[in-house]
């Protein structure tokens, strides 16, 4: 399957949204307490903001008939001049999603070196995500491509 990569576009909203779902409702399952089952990240109005905003750029995944086969969000963060810290520039990945239906086809890994080399066009200092505790399909992908923990951020739930 021939896959390439480019800039998410308007056109591409209500395929994403569809991807959103899926991926919501794998947070869903893991933590019902906080997700809320059939809803989605953003809406329409949300993904253009995001699309037209430099700081927030949404790569996709698309076969030769221009179907969008997954997604990736992105967030450029800066840490600056703090007192206890160095300065660095941060390619966040707010979310990756590959469509239940093709996933085990490398398409997870072409948006993450995708990722990796846009990263290293604006000069940033490293690639970060979060992956929610009992998502382990994705924690062992993120793994496998090379992600190594960086901290571990624990709760204690007030309300069960």
């Amino acid at each position: 399957m021939e896959i390439y990569v480019r800039k998410a576009e308007e056109k591409d909203i209500d395929r994403i949204l569809s991807l959103l779902k899926q991926v919501l409702e794998i947070h869903a399952a893991i933590r019902p307490d906080i997700f809320v089952s059939g809803t989605t990240k953003y809406t329409k109005e949300e993904l253009k903001m995001i699309f037209t905003n430099e700081e927030t750029p949404v790569f996709v995944a698309a076969d030769r008939n221009d179907t969008v086969l997954g997604y990736v969000f992105c967030m450029l963060q800066v840490t600056k001049n703090y007192t206890n810290m160095k300065d660095r520039k941060t390619l966040y990945i707010d979310d990756l999603c590959v469509d239940q239906n093709h996933q085990g086809k490398h398409i997870g890994t072409t948006l993450y070196d995708y990722v990796i080399e846009y990263a290293k066009k604006q000069n940033c200092n490293d690639v970060t995500l979060n992956v929610w505790e009992g998502n382990d399909k994705a924690r062992l992908f993120y793994e496998k491509i090379g992600m190594k923990v960086r901290k571990t951020q624990m709760e204690y739930l007030l309300e069960e």
